[in-house]
């Protein structure tokens, strides 16, 4: 069965979002995602800014992009829920450490935080709604 098959086949709360609203929602964020991460490693790398700041941003990265294949190639629910759970927790970390330096760079990040917020209490219920697939 496909990845697309098994995820249309799951238990889902009656407001998850269609798959194609999901993946605009992803084209717009990625953009600002790239632009600020980009900016602030670079700072980190040129020592304009503590390497501590850019811990938070590198787990968050890592994290965002295992979510897909731990959900979608795993097909492992409670793992993927615990991934975007640390996804949530680092954007909260990275605009706390990131705003003493630069503030846009904290703020660029509200829009990736709601949608995650929303992402996770979805995932959560998702994983809740099917403990066969645990």
């Amino acid at each position: 069965m496909s990845w697309m098959e098994w995820y249309q086949g799951l238990a889902k709360p009656g407001w998850t979002p269609a798959p194609a609203t999901i993946g605009f929602i992803w084209q717009v964020l990625y953009p600002i995602i790239l632009v600020s991460f980009g900016f602030v490693f670079t700072l980190v790398f040129r020592r304009k800014i503590p390497w501590r700041v850019g811990v938070p941003f590198a787990i968050n990265l890592v994290a965002n992009l295992v979510f897909t294949p731990i959900q979608f190639g795993l097909r492992n629910l409670p793992l993927a829920l615990v991934d975007i759970l640390i996804v949530w927790a680092t954007i909260l970390w990275m605009m706390a450490a990131i705003w003493p330096h630069r503030r846009w760079v904290a703020a660029a990040q509200v829009p990736y935080l709601l949608w995650v917020s929303i992402a996770t209490v979805l995932q959560a219920a998702i994983t809740m709604m099917n403990p066969h697939e645990w």
